[in-house]
């Protein structure tokens, strides 16, 4: 058929009379266009974005509504609530059900029964017909009041939906929410109940707050970054991870939004790539989270608590991007301005609330004031006579008006007719009294509601303070918030390759099995190499990479290390002198070639050594026989030698041919020893000076830790190590000083001292009894220390004064063992440490003189030497 002809009519075929209208085409491709952009609106405002008035999303509050529809206090079956739910929502079952599932494990707005699935390991929950839910005392408080609610018709006209329910909290902010939506997306994360109520209640005084997430998985969190939620703010949430021996790691808590059945995937994944090493997992999960990981033997924990931070899903980070509907559009605003928002909005809801419970009383206080009239006047006899309606109201109306003066407002004929409808027994019953009562408690509610909103701000307060005294319990925040360090991945991965050389060909990898093996490496690490030629190259590792014929030396580059330092002597050139020089290598773009000198062509190293600790070897060097060169053989010692910039031409060490050079003497660190800081907030030891310095250590230098409970042990610093317990002593261990300890002994109910040095460094012992009561008081590490013993007043006696006890002459050194002395058989209140007194034994630690140290490197370097500034930098100094 042709639809064009057929609706185009020549205008002499028109009806007379008639005038057949315009036709308008349409374009398809326009239809399509207005087609996408009412669905995308559709999708924003309907299905994935929250609005904010109460923080939910259309099909969570047509659940709510159809919950409160139900309510009876008892239990529904979900599948009933669900269908029930359908009258107003049109979508499935399934969305809906998911949806409730999805409000039900969050804890808040509705009470569960069965199987509702489980958010540690991921289980669903069980089908709707076996579980039940009902509206908890939280939401029955909260969100529900049909008196300020406004309503709208639902979908198919046949019922009435809440445009917003009248929710007086920050809902949105304590459940969180995600969404997906054509051209956006949201994701609020879920709050801390109570601390949403102290920032409410600091908002409407006018103070600052600051908020944060708190997950119901808990885990560790660091909100440096959180951005207040907007767009481009992240956030690091970590697992937490504990150490129950040597051989095996527990995981009791775990990031939002991973279960424990992909947590375990991943390290499975990691361990299966050759980033970490574990034996087996065990998953003791039930009401809580217990994740077993053993370990192999020689392998660190701490560096597998580590790597599993790095490779595996016990941390991840979360992007939050806070979106709500606001006046029908999305708006994008930060979680504290949301509270805000939020807070006025609970406001004018309270104000509401009170306006109508204001006009109610009113309402009720003019009814009882007339009724009283009606009854005390005997107004219903002036009724008996008149026999039409109309003269029965204006007999009442006549009747009331001498008595009326005092009324809030005019009578109506509605407030009439309701005189009419008294009944006689109720007349004859009528109490002045109790009717006074009843008008003077109606009128103490007026002035109470009165007194209210004209300090309506102090009323919200006390409305916030009552929803935390009654709903607060057992809400308190969950996840620990903490700063978190970087975790360098290439120094916590396992070495999980091994790496080759063919040093004539000039080929590094580790495919080359049949060549030179160099050492282990992992597949992220970069290496150094050095070729005769004095060409420098830091390359990441791979199967098979071409550095450059006659390569002599390649090592695993380190980041930022300063503590390496290259010794070498070099010709400059084909005919140049040769030069000595000692540097560290910690800025360097990956794989750009460098020259260890000026780059001239025929530049050749004659000398090279790579030292992990700035050692400064003694070389002999033979010069050619060429003229008449009287002295052919001299020494070198790099001590003599400056750390200089890599960059640096280095010292002239002969301007005449250098034959061959000859080590004559190893050499020893030249470096100073590292100063070690303890930063308290990250848990770690650092050499980037945050924290509390612990002091400077050399290779065979180890910590002393003492716990509260007794236990000490020593350890080499690795700045890799965590300090997850509480220690009261953590300083550099001096073997020759005695530790003094004063504890309790719990068997005997004694105070006792002891003094011991520690015999057995590798060996964690406890310094007091093994009796559950004991506990350890004080310890000391000074060389004299002094203790002050303060007595308990005894009954009818005078004040014992306080004695003071050089505790090296009350006690001699004994094993670490040895039970000690008893402080005093009195009756102690307390033990002060004084002052220790000086001692000719005590000896000061002291540092060497060195020519070389690299903390303070950036002095050592020549004018020149950095790096050309519009090169990408792998590495920072």
């Amino acid at each position: 058929m042709d639809t064009e002809n057929e609706n185009s009519l020549d205008a002499n075929q028109q009806p007379e009379g008639e005038q057949h209208p315009k036709e308008v085409i349409t374009k398809i491709t326009g239809m399509y266009k207005d087609w996408f952009l009412d669905y995308a609106s559709y999708v924003i405002l309907e299905r994935a974005v929250p609005a904010l008035e109460d923080g939910f999303k259309p099909v969570h509050r047509r659940i709510m509504q159809s919950m409160k529809d139900l309510d009876d206090g008892r239990y529904n079956k979900v599948a009933n609530i669900v269908g029930h739910t359908m009258q107003y929502h049109p979508h499935g079952d399934a969305s809906i059900g998911d949806a409730m599932v999805q409000l039900g494990q969050k804890e808040l707005l509705i009470d569960t029964q069965g199987n509702w699935g489980n958010i540690l390991t991921g289980d669903r929950a069980a089908a709707s017909r076996y579980i039940e839910a009902r509206i908890s005392k939280f939401a029955l408080d909260v969100v529900y009041n049909p008196k300020i609610t406004e309503w709208q018709a639902s979908y198919d006209g046949r019922r009435k939906e809440p445009i917003n329910l009248p929710v007086m909290f920050p809902l949105l902010l304590a459940q969180g929410a995600e969404g997906i939506a054509v051209g956006l997306s949201t994701r609020i994360l879920p709050h801390n109940f109570i601390e949403l109520i102290d920032a409410t209640v600091k908002h409407l005084q006018g103070k600052k707050f600051t908020i944060y997430p708190d997950f119901p998985t808990s885990g560790i969190m660091d909100v440096s970054n959180y951005n207040d939620g907007l767009r481009g703010g992240k956030l690091r949430v970590r697992a937490k991870i504990s150490q129950r021996d040597k051989n095996t790691l527990v995981v009791n808590e775990i990031p939002y939004s991973t279960t424990t059945t992909t947590l375990i995937e991943s390290i499975i994944k990691a361990n299966e790539k050759g980033k970490i090493k574990v034996k087996h997992i065990e998953d003791n999960t039930a009401e809580n989270v217990e994740i077993l990981i053993h370990l192999p033997n020689n392998i660190s924990p701490d560096r597998t608590i580590d790597a599993l931070y790095a490779f595996t899903n016990c941390e991840i980070s979360i992007s939050p991007l806070s979106c709500i509907i606001m006046g029908h559009k999305p708006h994008f605003i930060g979680v504290s301005e949301i509270l805000r928002l939020s807070t006025d909005h609970t406001v004018n809801l309270l104000k509401s609330e009170l306006e109508i419970k204001l006009e109610e009383f009113q309402e009720q206080w003019h009814f009882a004031s007339l009724e009283r009239i009606f009854i005390e006047k005997r107004i219903y006899r002036d009724i008996e006579e008149e026999e039409t309606w109309d003269g029965v109201i204006q007999a009442i109306d006549k009747g009331l008006q001498p008595h009326i003066g005092h009324l809030k407002r005019a009578i109506t004929e509605n407030d009439i007719v309701r005189l009419t409808e008294i009944r006689i027994k109720r007349i004859s019953k009528f109490d002045i009294d109790k009717a006074q009562q009843k008008i003077e408690a109606l009128e103490d509610e007026i002035a109470q509601i009165k007194h209210h909103l004209e300090h309506l701000i102090e009323y919200a307060i006390d409305y916030f303070k009552k929803l935390k005294k009654n709903h607060g319990e057992g809400r308190e925040r969950k996840t620990e918030l903490r700063l978190f360090e970087d975790i360098e991945a290439t120094k916590v991965i396992i070495r999980n390759t091994k790496l080759y050389v063919n040093r004539k060909e000039g080929f590094v990898g580790t495919a080359l099995k049949k060549d030179e093996y160099v050492t282990d490496c992992s597949d992220i690490d970069d290496i150094i190499c050095f070729t005769e030629d004095g060409t420098m190259k830091v390359t990441k590792v791979d199967d098979k990479t071409y550095i450059g014929k006659n390569i002599i030396h390649v090592a695993v580059f380190k980041k930022k290390d300063k503590r390496t330092i290259y010794n070498l002597i070099y010709r400059d050139g084909k005919n140049g002198n040769s030069h000595v020089k000692r540097f560290a290598v910690t800025s360097i773009t990956r794989d750009r070639e460098y020259s260890v000198g000026k780059g001239k062509p025929g530049t050749k190293i004659h000398y090279f050594s790579a030292n992990p600790n700035g050692e400064a070897e003694v070389v002999t060097v033979y010069l050619r026989q060429v003229g008449s060169i009287k002295k052919l053989k001299f020494e070198i010692d790099f001590a003599e030698i400056l750390i200089k910039g890599r960059n640096s031409k280095g010292n002239i060490a002969s301007k005449h041919p250098i034959k061959k050079v000859e080590l004559k003497e190893e050499g020893v660190s030249t470096l100073k020893p590292r100063k070690i800081w303890f930063d308290e907030t990250v848990k770690r030891l650092n050499v980037d000076e945050r924290g509390e310095l612990l002091g400077e250590f050399r290779g065979e230098d180890r910590i002393l830790l003492i716990t509260q409970d007794g236990m000490l042990t020593t350890i080499v610093p690795e700045l890799t190590t965590r300090f997850d317990l509480p220690y009261i002593v953590m300083e550099k261990w001096q073997p020759k000083k005695p530790l003094t300890a004063v504890y309790w002994e719990g068997e005997k109910e004694r105070y006792y001292v002891k003094r011991f040095f520690v015999d057995n460094q590798d060996k964690e012992e406890n310094i007091i009894s093994d009796h559950p009561k004991s506990q350890l008081e004080l310890i000391s590490t000074d060389y004299i220390p002094v203790l002050e013993i303060v007595y308990r007043k005894a009954r009818r006696k005078e004040q014992r004064p306080n004695d003071e006890i050089n505790l090296k002459e009350f006690i001699s050194i004994k094993g670490i063992k040895a039970q000690g002395n008893q402080l005093t058989t009195e009756s102690v209140t307390q033990l002060n440490l004084l002052e220790p007194i000086a001692s000719a034994e005590e000896e000061t630690e002291e540092i060497p003189e060195v020519k070389n140290e690299t903390g303070d490197f950036t002095q050592n370097i020549e004018k020149g030497d950095d790096e050309d500034k519009s090169q990408t930098k792998l590495f920072d100094d």
